[in-house]
């Protein structure tokens, strides 16, 4: 069973989800505070992180940005506030997901499984690697099936599961202008809303860690009025 970790400090929404996970097929942990989550996360196995932005103490965004600096777990945040403010922040600091409060039970469920397709192996049938092969541009290697970045010198560069998704949606396309729908399309499937500036933020993020310049890319380079392509030649290996 995919094992989450829930962290909010209002144990009636800890109660309900865990209650609600559990009853649809999900090991549940809790945690109310940055400690606990830490503590939870090196003592088991956790598939995703569900993280509230809002918490007493180190706020979601310092927890989320410091989870994500030293692992690849996925993260959902939950936030309270209504405009794009919060979620543009996580998307920056490496969330996978965002929920605004107040959510349906039943679409943060459909979120989870989306992310943990798009991030695990949990449940997948292993595949060859002829069907999951290594990507190779710009001196770069993308590894489809341990979903690692390496540069030229073997160094691992650690992405969030939603900026490994965008550039393997790249660089299964390369050389072509996709827009921001289509992007949303490949990275989230068609559970995703009209919030376009979330590519955009992605974009800029890869552009950090894949361009000698990223204010003048040469790999991710923008389309005006179009939206992004790849542009370098992509080799399977």
């Amino acid at each position: 069973m995919p094992h989450l970790l829930l962290v909010d400090d209002d144990k009636d929404i800890l109660s309900l989800l865990t209650t609600f996970f559990r009853k649809h097929g999900h090991d549940v942990s809790s945690a109310q505070d940055g400690i606990a989550m830490f503590d939870a996360i090196e003592q088991q196995a956790i598939d995703l992180v569900i993280l509230d932005v809002m918490l007493q103490g180190e706020d979601g965004f310092s927890l989320c940005q410091r989870l994500r600096t030293a692992s690849r777990i996925p993260i959902i945040m939950l936030t309270a506030m209504a405009d794009h403010t919060d979620r543009v922040v996580g998307l920056e600091i490496g969330a996978d997901d965002y929920l605004t409060k107040p959510f349906d039970q039943r679409e943060l469920l459909a979120r989870v499984k989306a992310v943990l397709r798009r991030t695990t192996e949990t449940g997948a049938i292993p595949v060859s690697s002829e069907t999951r092969p290594t990507l190779c541009f710009a001196g770069w290697r993308l590894d489809v099936a341990r979903r690692e970045l390496r540069s030229a010198d073997d160094a691992l560069v650690l992405l969030s599961g939603g900026e490994f998704d965008l550039l393997l949606a790249f660089a299964e396309h390369p050389q072509r202008v996709l827009n921001r729908e289509q992007l949303l399309n490949f990275t989230r499937g068609p559970l995703h809303d009209a919030f376009d500036r979330s590519i955009d933020v992605q974009v800029s993020r890869l552009r950090h860690k894949l361009e000698d310049d990223p204010k003048n890319p040469a790999i991710i380079q923008t389309v005006r009025q179009g939206g992004y392509v790849f542009t370098p030649t992509v080799a399977r290996k």
